[in-house]
């Protein structure tokens, strides 16, 4: 937040404009004192009750807002794509008359410049600020998630006539970088980092570009936010409003929906938000299905990292006394993406045990705190099938999703989903009964192909509490009822001297259930 400047460069009609609209008089409506908030390429005025959103005239070259029909386009842009996530909050573009000394908004006669009118939001306060404190909560967390899923599900998308998302294009933004970040840099070890992240980036593009033409023509790019991160989002009335979305270039809104995770998930982990960033992607994907998305979601992290440290140095550039905390702000971005172009050893769990015994309450933290993919069979088997997560499907025991052909394509399916998270790169818990041991060896057989370690968690619960837990079931996934439980304890295969020597059993009755198993794991996989 910065002061409406009091002396500005009588040439530069810019600051003779703010210094203007600092006073109440520019105002159709009562004002409290007036606050200007700047970033690289805008300047927005809060007046306590709206807040104006003004253009500056730059050119980056990735934005033109250099002539003014160029800013007012922009303007009634950005008014459009902001009111599909705030609609309450972006209200109109209205044109700035009169004179730089003498600006009137709203006001009549030709205009002088345009800004976006919005509802002032009633705290200043972003997740950002949120995050910086440490006080972001599962709940804004889950919150972002769902708010994700379901937009990318209604925004418009691609098709394979569609101008936006192709391979090229992905592959030019991700090189832009370079070229913006390059002059500024002053230390020989800053160029050999650069230069490293160029050449990691370029054999990753050669790899993956036949599957992001493949995403493209399937319709994942879509009309994105395209500037999903914390900063760009706030908290009202316990709700998380995003806002500020791309609206100055087309090529960088519509994008592949992974870059659009990648960029909040980059966000989370730089602020040591671990476990909360793989809380946010297994919710997401389990909402989208979009596992085959994870094989480029490394490639849109390390871009997103140097997007945003790009964006330090352009800032930096652009106000001298903040050089110091923006080149560090800099490194911290340039150290992420290095970070991301070093995967860990990936590993597959299974899960294993009866409805109610807690195992997918105890594999998503165990998902959360080891960076590992979560897939719930209740879930995919729905979607394999044909419904939504919480369809009531109405299958008897043996009958419709749950009869033996449906459960076979399931276990299948899981097996394919799982193995491409396992190729990209990640740890996946297939969160199944797994109570047949034909469905383990399945499993256990991909481990051994893919040539990577393979656990079972099997999980256990005293009956009562099993049944207690069924009959408590609200808002899942799951349809198993306490007579489904009967027949798992029937006919569940235990489990064989050699599984016995992969499995980490735990009684999730125990208050300390998730420490045993992460304890446990670390000594299997250190």
């Amino acid at each position: 937040m910065t002061s409406i400047p009091t002396d500005p460069p009588a040439q530069d009609s810019g600051f003779a404009l703010l210094k203007g609209l600092g006073k109440a008089e520019a105002y159709n409506h009562p004002t409290e004192s007036i606050r200007l908030i700047e970033t690289h390429i805008s300047w927005v005025l809060l007046t306590g009750q709206y807040a104006y959103k003004i253009k500056k005239p730059v050119n980056f070259g990735f934005l033109d807002f250099s002539a003014l029909a160029q800013r007012e386009f922009f303007c009634h842009e950005e008014l459009r794509l902001n009111q599909r996530l705030a609609a309450s909050w972006y209200l109109d573009v209205v044109p700035i008359t009169g004179s730089p000394a003498a600006p009137k908004m709203a006001g009549t006669g030709a205009a002088i410049e345009y800004a976006v009118k919005m509802r002032q939001f009633p705290c200043a306060q972003t997740l950002r600020e949120s995050a910086e404190c440490g006080q972001l909560s599962t709940d804004e967390i889950d919150q972002i998630a769902s708010l994700v899923a379901d937009f990318h599900h209604t925004v418009a998308r691609t098709d394979d006539q569609s101008p936006y998302g192709s391979s090229q294009d992905i592959r030019y933004w991700f090189t832009e970088n370079f070229i913006g970040i390059r002059p500024f840099l002053k230390s020989s070890g800053q160029v050999q980092q650069l230069a490293a992240l160029q050449v990691w980036g370029d054999a990753e593009w050669h790899s993956k570009a036949a599957l992001m033409q493949q995403r493209q023509q399937q319709g994942w790019v879509r009309e994105c936010h395209g500037d999903l991160h914390l900063g760009n989002m706030t908290l009202v009335d316990g709700k998380v409003i995003p806002f500020d979305c791309i609206e100055f270039n087309p090529l960088l809104s519509w994008i592949d929906v992974m870059s659009e995770v990648a960029f909040l998930m980059n966000d989370l982990l730089r602020f040591g938000y671990e476990v909360y960033a793989y809380r946010f992607l297994n919710r997401y994907l389990q909402a989208t299905g979009d596992y085959p998305g994870l094989a480029l979601l490394r490639y849109y992290w390390v871009y997103r990292a140097l997007v945003r440290a790009k964006i330090a140095l352009l800032r930096a550039s652009q106000n001298p006394e903040a050089d110091g905390q923006l080149c560090a702000e800099y490194g911290l971005f340039a150290d992420l993406a290095e970070r991301f172009t070093q995967p860990g050893k990936a590993g597959l769990i299974i899960m294993h045990g009866f409805s109610g015994s807690g195992k997918s309450t105890l594999a998503s933290q165990v998902a959360e705190n080891i960076g590992a993919l979560q897939i719930r069979s209740d879930i995919e088997r729905k979607r394999l099938l044909g419904y939504t997560a919480q369809a009531d499907t109405g299958s008897d025991l043996g009958t419709g999703i749950y009869s033996q052909e449906a459960s076979r394509q399931t276990y299948r399916h899981l097996a394919v989903l799982a193995k491409g998270v396992l190729e990209a790169g990640f740890s996946v818990i297939v969160d199944a009964a797994f109570l047949n041991s034909e469905q383990r060896e399945g499993f256990l057989q991909l481990a051994e192909d893919c040539q990577t370690p393979f656990i079972i968690i099997a999980v256990q619960a005293a009956d009562e509490t099993l049944c207690q837990r069924i009959r408590q079931r609200q808002g899942d996934a799951s349809e198993a009822t306490v007579a489904v439980l009967r027949q798992q304890q029937q006919a569940a295969e235990p489990l064989g001297e050699a599984e016995q020597r992969h499995t980490i059993a735990v009684d999730t009755e125990r208050g300390d259930a998730l420490e045993r198993v992460l304890t446990q794991l670390g000594k299997i996989c250190p």
